[in-house]
């Protein structure tokens, strides 16, 4: 396993912090395992009823307010009942407040599509695993040695291979010299 955060290659899948940048390394190893997926998120989820969502409260507020303040007047108004007409107006638009209230203050949101999946999923799709290009490193290249050529402006010496220090001005300037002569 590399860490995701330095690329550095642990020892251990077990390991719990990396041993270059110390990010923390569970979580990493969990999701994993279990396909890019934390099973605890499913069971936070589970057993929890989507009836009772902000969404559906906005929906319902808004049925509420036409039927009680646009359809029952109008029932009311052809009955010849005006009282009953404004008392259905005036009680729709307060209880629609209350329920407006009540649904963005105290519901909690829907779950997205997204997570709804996310809980059914128990095991990591066999495509993940099944598929060799999908997440794998490219294939080995190689170069021969003949066709090899130094980076110029390198700190190795042409012949040997081995570290050699950028000369100072004025060893530059006498090996100059000692050539003229």
């Amino acid at each position: 396993m590399h860490c995701p955060r330095c690329g550095q290659q642990q020892i251990s899948d077990q390991t719990k912090f990396c041993s270059r940048c110390g990010f923390q390394l569970g979580l990493v190893s969990e999701l994993l395992q279990n396909g890019g997926f934390l099973p605890q998120l499913a069971e936070l989820y589970k057993g929890k009823s989507t009836i009772f969502s902000r969404k559906n409260g906005l929906i319902f507020t808004a049925l509420w307010f036409i039927f009680f303040v646009m359809m029952m007047p109008a029932f009311f108004g052809i009955a010849n009942a005006e009282e009953a007409a404004g008392i259905s107006a005036v009680f729709g638009i307060f209880s629609t407040m209350m329920f407006l209230i009540i649904s963005v203050a105290f519901l909690k949101r829907a779950p997205k599509p997204y997570e709804l999946a996310a809980q059914q999923m128990h095991a990591p799709p066999a495509t993940l695993y099944g598929n060799v290009g999908m997440g794998a490193l490219p294939p080995q290249q190689s170069q021969p040695v003949s066709t090899y050529m130094p980076p110029e402006g390198s700190w190795r010496a042409p012949d040997t291979g081995d570290l050699a220090r950028p000369g100072s001005v004025t060893e530059g300037t006498t090996k100059l010299l000692k050539k003229d002569q």
